[in-house]
């Protein structure tokens, strides 16, 4: 369970736990996620926060929630972030990312596009993401791009250890920064993630060559 807005036991997606790699220079675990529904929009769209504008469809903020219905969400964590550059990156199917994207997971209920309320906000969208399985480092501090980017690269220096031969270019290019916390959390006491995707066979590489792990549900 995450803290978001200071309310504890905010809801995460479920998750199992593939491997608990510990005892290395970057400790980490592989995770496999199923599949989840988002509310998204692009930063720097518009001179309003992105952040705000996803709290905003929810209900966390504003008089209405801004979606059909006024229908208040749940807040839920992580809240994940993309940095993009205008580079196209391979992942089920080439994509061009024009600016980062920020996006809500919505709760468990909401498992199909069609039962998630409608966004009034032109610049906020639903999104099916398929299930998943990924490299997960945790750390403390504040959101800097360039910290999450060190993270990244440091992460993806250990799998490479470990025998995973991932190129830089597509670490970077497909990671992704999870927050756990509200902006007024004191950075040491923060919860950060960044998370790198990995597809079924590189992860059950690591799985055995790293030993099994405890599979667990979140």
């Amino acid at each position: 369970m995450g803290v978001v807005f200071g309310k504890s036991n905010i809801e995460e997606p479920a998750f199992k736990v593939l491997l608990d790699r510990t005892g290395v220079a970057v400790p980490y675990q592989i995770r496999e996620y199923g599949k989840r529904i988002a509310v998204e929009t692009k930063m720097g769209e518009s001179d309003r926060s992105p952040f705000m504008k996803l709290a905003g469809y929810i209900g966390v903020v504003g008089n209405q929630p801004a979606n059909e219905g006024g229908t208040t969400i749940d807040m839920t964590a992580p809240v994940v972030r993309t940095d993009g550059k205008g580079t196209k990156i391979a992942m089920t199917a080439p994509v061009v990312r024009e600016e980062g994207i920020m996006q809500f997971i919505l709760p468990a209920k909401y498992d199909s596009l069609e039962k998630a309320p409608k966004p009034t906000d032109a610049t906020v969208f639903l999104k099916e993401i398929p299930p998943s399985v990924g490299a997960v480092k945790q750390y403390t501090g504040s959101y800097d791009q360039d910290l999450c980017r060190k993270w990244a690269i440091e992460l993806r220096q250990q799998l490479r250890e470990d025998g995973i031969d991932l190129s830089e270019e597509h670490v970077l290019q497909s990671y992704q920064f999870w927050g756990y916390n509200p902006p007024f959390t004191l950075p040491m006491f923060r919860r950060n993630e960044v998370w790198i995707p990995l597809t079924k066979q590189q992860a059950a590489s690591l799985i055995a060559s790293c030993g099994s792990g405890e599979s667990s549900i979140n």
